[in-house]
């Protein structure tokens, strides 16, 4: 990627294609680009933060402590935790990758809510994540007949 400018345009080249733009559309355009890499997602008990500096906050939703929030260094940091949980994990299986307390239960209902880990909330005493995945799925698409 590449950026040239001089007094009434930007150009914005991409491999073999480019952009022209006015002054005021690139401004528009460094606004929407930092609006989305700093977007917020709030889901039903918990949030999702990206920041500026490329790291991840998972928080309460509508909370305002630090003791709230849990700051990994990028979303796939998140996705590596997720990823090496059990198939079914409760917050002590989050507990031993080091993270305490009560960040153990929010980072448990927010892979449960948030829509890019494919997981559902399986039981809420004790808390319980589960996986879902095709064969999971299928399991539960098995109907019973009796005769």
């Amino acid at each position: 990627m590449s950026v040239e400018s001089d007094d009434e345009t930007i150009v914005v080249s991409f491999g073999d294609q480019s952009c022209e733009l006015s002054r005021d559309a690139a401004a528009d355009l460094q606004e929407a680009i930092g609006s989305a890499l700093t977007e917020k997602r709030e889901f039903f008990r918990t949030a999702g933060e990206y920041r500026r500096d490329g790291s991840y906050v998972v928080s309460r939703r509508g909370a305002d402590s630090t003791g709230n929030a849990k700051v990994f260094t990028s979303f796939d940091e998140l996705r590596r935790l997720y990823d090496r949980l059990p198939e079914r994990f409760t917050a002590e299986d989050i507990g031993r990758t080091g993270i305490t307390g009560s960040r153990r239960h929010m980072i448990l209902r927010h892979f449960g809510e948030h829509p890019g880990f494919d997981c559902r909330i399986a039981s809420r005493n004790p808390l319980t994540g589960e996986k879902e995945s095709s064969e999971t799925e299928n399991n539960e698409a098995i109907e019973v007949v009796a005769d």
